[in-house]
């Protein structure tokens, strides 16, 4: 890093700069923003393009993770699951997961012993009931499961829309005055005497623009090296390590709503839970990952994998015809040596330089969805002695956007919903709740038909929606509308995405700068 004195200029100039728009980025733009401090936010691509919106989509404490000693990372998930629940119940809500028991990889009494400390460890909570055991032959959540296994558990966990969760963070971070720019690369940052002077270079245009920040937050997830060496000029070991994970997604072949977690004969698990209705996500794999993050996919071994684990617990078989789609994602874990990829820590790691008390940079390796929020928070407090201003953590019980719901209670709102919105179709209705909570009432407005809602975009995708999306949240191709923010490509034809794009080109690029949303698409 080059490092020169204070010089004059007039570029904007931001306690905080953010780099990555994924749930760690967002989280620390929102808390920060809370705090009194002003707050940019760039992203490379779309808001949680990369690792957040390629999960497993579960809020938990880390159930396995107990088998690796890791009871700090464990308390505090399981506590940030209960908050995270009462702060966003429109995106987030239980789930009940069915573990079949395989003697050959766990006896039952260590099963029982890790239920029975995954239950206490972060509290008793109300909100979620205890573990049990289960007679698959018996009960209903046996239906799926091969009478080889007669024996199970079942706990509880939640489930996260992870990449509206992202989005949701951003939104609140802006209402509180922090400025989010996606498809924005951090391309150079130097180094003043009491600031960063950083240079931004669009990744569609190519256009620079130049900011200042008197502290930098470097949050890039599986590109934080990267960013270091290509922005910053370090050299060095890579200190966060690349482990691949993939899903798939299949139909739903079972009628309860439970989710499964399934144990493997390498003693890893797969995770096969509920998807949009009619459909299963199961994941996930852990691969070292070498190549380049953006490059990622699942490959064969990892489809085999996967059915494989399916089929061995399930009656109804699966193959590769059965497939719908599948994604994959990387995950920055801190690289602690541990040759297992399933054993290296997904507990965050932060590495702060300062230069003798000049304008710092804070590095952030590992983390995981659940704990984003405590991320945030503890990366905030290594910051304070620059910002004495800063005021106290506030974030704990203030609601994400569209979470400001009576008791959190989803079920109220949603049925006040119907009442409200009396033509729209049941499952329209539960679909614009889950995605925006009381914000759908924005999007609706007035609305008394479907005519009212614009023009017909394909499944139940109208403009008013699109519209919404754009102008609020930060979508610019149809990508980021059907697979980050609402799932629509799960359901759309190849010509009704396409129908999108056109439409997107046509409100938002080919028209004059009087309409106020120019060159929005990239």
């Amino acid at each position: 890093m080059t490092t020169i004195e204070t010089t004059a200029v007039a570029e904007p100039l931001y306690d905080l700069l953010v780099i990555g728009g994924g749930i760690n980025g967002a989280g620390f733009a929102r808390d920060a923003a809370g705090r009194g401090l002003s707050v940019a936010l760039c992203e490379k691509d779309d808001l949680a393009q990369g690792t957040s919106s390629r999960s497993g989509k579960l809020v938990h404490g880390g159930l396995r993770y107990l088998e690796y000693y890791e009871f700090r990372l464990v308390r505090e998930a399981l506590r940030e699951r209960s908050v995270l629940l009462k702060k966003a119940p429109h995106i987030i809500w239980p789930m009940r997961f069915v573990l079949p028991h395989s003697p050959e990889q766990r006896p039952a009494w260590l099963v029982r012993c890790g239920l029975f400390l995954y239950d206490h460890l972060g509290g008793r909570d109300d909100l979620l009931p205890g573990s049990r055991g289960l007679n698959l032959l018996r009960c209903p959540e046996g239906e799926p499961v091969k009478d080889d296994f007669p024996r199970g558990f079942e706990y509880a966990d939640c489930w996260v829309d992870d990449a509206r969760l992202v989005v949701l963070n951003a939104l609140d971070a802006q209402r509180l005055g922090a400025v989010i720019h996606t498809r924005q690369a951090c391309t150079s940052a130097t180094r003043h005497q009491d600031h960063w002077q950083v240079e931004m270079t669009n990744t569609d245009s190519g256009e620079i623009i130049t900011i200042r920040a008197r502290a930098l937050i470097n949050a890039a997830g599986p590109w934080v090296d990267k960013v270091l060496k290509g922005a910053f000029g370090e050299q060095g070991k890579d200190r966060v390590r690349l482990v691949k994970g993939s899903h798939i997604v299949l139909p739903k072949r079972y009628a309860t709503a439970n989710s499964y977690l399934l144990q493997n004969d390498d003693k890893r698990v797969i995770f096969v839970n509920p998807y949009e209705g009619d459909k299963l996500l199961v994941g996930t794999t852990d691969i070292v990952y070498e190549g380049e993050p953006d490059d990622v996919a699942i490959d064969d071994n990892e489809i085999n994998y996967l059915l494989g684990v399916v089929n061995r617990y399930f009656k109804q078989p699966y193959d590769r015809d059965d497939i719908l789609t599948s994604f994959s994602g990387i995950r920055p874990l801190f690289d602690d040596s541990r040759e297992n990829p399933s054993a290296v820590t997904r507990d965050y790691v932060f590495d702060i330089q300062d230069d003798d008390g000049k304008a710092p940079l804070l590095s952030v390796f590992g983390g995981k969805i659940t704990t984003y929020r405590k991320l945030a928070e503890h990366g905030l407090e290594k910051l304070q002695p620059w910002f004495p201003q800063m005021t106290a953590s506030w974030n704990e019980t203030a609601p994400l956007p569209g979470g400001d719901m009576p008791n959190a209670d989803f079920e109220v709102f949603l049925d006040q919903l119907r009442e409200e919105y009396p033509w729209l179709e049941d499952a329209t209705v539960v679909r614009y709740a889950r995605l925006y909570g009381t914000i759908a009432r924005e999007i609706l407005g007035n609305a008394g038909s479907y005519t009212d809602l614009g023009e017909h975009l394909g499944a139940d995708l109208y403009a008013a929606e699109a519209r919404y999306l754009v102008e609020q949240e930060w979508a610019r191709r149809a990508e980021d509308i059907l697979e980050r923010r609402t799932k629509l490509y799960l359901v759309m034809s190849e010509a009704e995405v396409a129908a999108v794009e056109a439409w997107l080109m046509r409100e938002y690029v080919d028209q004059s700068p009087a309409r106020g949303v120019e060159n929005v698409v990239g």
